[in-house]
């Protein structure tokens, strides 16, 4: 595969030809359709490829078609800005990213979420349960997850706006109402279903790249005062449901099969159903910023439960999928303090604050607080590719 464009493309960006990520975009004075990100351009698809397909506001119809229509266009998509002979009949079809508007890039259908990083659940376990093991009994048995709520998951740069419900401090005798105090964010990856499959049937760790078409950056971000108190015994619920923030752009498995790396090693060894022959374990690096300073760079590729392992779990009693149904892997972490991907665990849980640059400290996040995630990860041919940002400000709360 060529790496050179004739669109230009600057040294380091995320986007170049051997990425190709979709997206959803509106041109000045037009509709939402979909487009694929190279340099600093969103090639228009419904234009260069003449297909409706791509002329809708969502990437669900061209999901739904299935992995060998994923990587016909692919390959046709590299062969239109590769070879100059299109060059006259592409350049039209280009606009520059930050002359358009970004959205949401897909319809969700249904949202879970994992707890799939050793690191983030055991610092989890020590803050909380100081005299008991890190990990609960069942965690390296099977990947640990929860249903979220689809019809809150919005676009990068959509307010978050900070959410309101009960708070029982350990000191206090009765619960309280109001604004959370403890909104925190979670530096997660998710992953996009394409094909979907039949109520009562299995998807096995071998079929992850037949059902997902790509993945995306998350910020499942967090009310822990909320959360604490309430989900003792189900599990978490209002504290998580208010926001869950996506990237505007959804990179294609075809792409990071350089960045395929394998699972870490697991034992016990799982059943059956969560073994893999071929792992889906990615090399993927992320960096958390803060009004936009660095304060985490988690390594993804440390996850205990691969991806595969994630959706062979997720089907495992029949659940179907259902085209844009998105999963994510939850907060991703490392084994050094500054590879921690939420403030709770930085800041562990309040006790040593983050320090920022301007002279102040965070311990869990504050009105205007912009958080902003990107990753790259490694391309075809050797290049370097990158997945953009999902980024949000908090907004205060309303609290009527």
């Amino acid at each position: 595969m060529t790496t050179t464009s004739w669109v230009p493309v600057t040294e380091g960006s995320d986007f170049p030809v051997t990425n190709l990520p979709y997206g959803v975009f509106t041109p000045e004075g037009g509709s939402a359709r979909v487009g694929a990100a190279i340099g600093e351009y969103v090639l228009d698809l419904a234009a260069a490829l003449d297909d409706a397909v791509f002329a809708q506001p969502s990437l669900n119809a061209f999901l739904a078609q299935g992995r060998p229509r994923w990587q016909q266009v692919r390959a046709r998509i590299t062969e239109l800005l590769t070879d100059e002979a299109h060059r006259e009949l592409v350049e039209p079809a280009l606009h520059r990213i930050d002359e358009v508007r970004l959205s949401l890039p897909f319809e969700v259908a249904d949202y879970v979420d994992f707890y799939a990083s050793e690191y983030h659940a055991s610092n989890i376990g020590r803050m909380f349960r100081p005299d008991s093991p890190p990990l609960m009994p069942n965690w390296k048995h099977l990947p640990v997850g929860y249903h979220g709520r689809a019809g809150t998951v919005v676009g990068s740069g959509e307010p978050v706006v900070r959410p309101c419900g009960q708070r029982k401090p350990p000191q206090d005798a009765e619960p309280t109402f109001g604004p959370s105090q403890r909104l925190d964010i979670e530096a997660e990856v998710g992953f996009v279903v394409g094909t979907p499959s039949s109520m009562g049937t299995r998807v096995s760790t071998d079929e992850f790249a037949e059902h997902v078409f790509g993945v995306c950056l998350v910020n499942d971000w967090s009310a822990r005062d909320i959360q604490g108190w309430e989900y003792v015994p189900l599990g978490p619920f209002l504290g998580k449901s208010f926001a869950t923030s996506v990237s505007p752009w959804i990179v294609p498995l075809d792409a990071l099969e350089p960045a395929r790396v394998a699972t870490p090693p697991q034992e016990p060894e799982p059943l059956d159903y969560l073994r893999e022959q071929q792992s889906w374990a990615l090399d993927l690096a992320l960096e958390v910023r803060l009004n936009d300073e660095v304060v985490s760079r988690p390594p993804f590729d440390t996850l205990y439960w691969s991806p595969a392992q994630q959706l062979a779990h997720m089907t495992v009693n029949g659940a179907s999928l259902r085209t844009g149904d998105l999963y994510a892997s939850g907060t991703v972490s490392g084994p050094e303090p500054d590879q921690r991907g939420s403030l709770i665990e930085l800041s562990w849980n309040g006790h040593d604050p983050v320090k920022l640059d301007d002279g102040s400290q965070r311990v869990f996040l504050e009105d205007d607080d912009t958080v902003t995630i990107r990753a790259t990860a490694p391309g075809i041919e050797g290049t370097r590719i990158g997945f953009g940002e999902v980024t949000g400000t908090v907004h205060p709360a309303r609290e009527s």
